[in-house]
């Protein structure tokens, strides 16, 4: 009887969050998010308790929220999750006004900004490694017969 849900636009091993309506430009949240993009969550979720900017909390708000979402409603693997994608995108902007000398005025603009955050479960194959061949070391001394062609003449003359 009622409405039919949309079609999901995400593939199977991925989940999602928005956070709308971020009081910062968003050239100042994209430098945010170009810091965790490509990133293992947990490394991401340190670099922005850390971090010195004064919207890294909302962004760290986010990304625990599309964690939230890739656990309890996609049940994908917390320790697997890595940053796939975290796009920044316009928002309103409130117009304000400053007086300025002799009756002008100088036009003020606080943007808004929102950051979609994706997660992506990639599971690490440690079987690949294993059965990869080591590379073998070598000494750093030269043999006797890769002589550079310059000490070769002076032994010969």
């Amino acid at each position: 009887m009622g409405k039919e849900s949309r079609a999901r636009v995400l593939k199977d091993n991925q989940a999602m969050a928005v956070a709308r309506n971020i009081r910062i430009s968003p050239r100042k949240l994209n430098l945010l998010a170009q810091q965790i993009r490509g990133k293992k969550v947990d490394r991401a979720l340190n670099e922005l308790t850390f971090s010195q900017k004064r919207i890294a909390g909302a962004v760290k708000k986010a990304l625990q929220s599309a964690i939230a979402n890739a656990e309890n409603n996609h049940d994908l693997d917390v320790d697997d999750l890595i940053v796939k994608e975290a796009s920044v995108g316009k928002n309103l902007v409130m117009k304000r006004f400053h007086p300025r000398a002799r009756g002008n005025s100088g036009g003020i603009e606080k943007f808004f900004s929102q950051i979609t955050i994706v997660v992506e479960e990639k599971r690490e194959e440690k079987t690949a490694e294993a059965a990869a061949p080591a590379k073998k070391k070598t000494s750093g001394k030269k043999s006797a017969a890769k002589k550079p062609a310059a000490k070769a003449k002076k032994e010969a003359a």
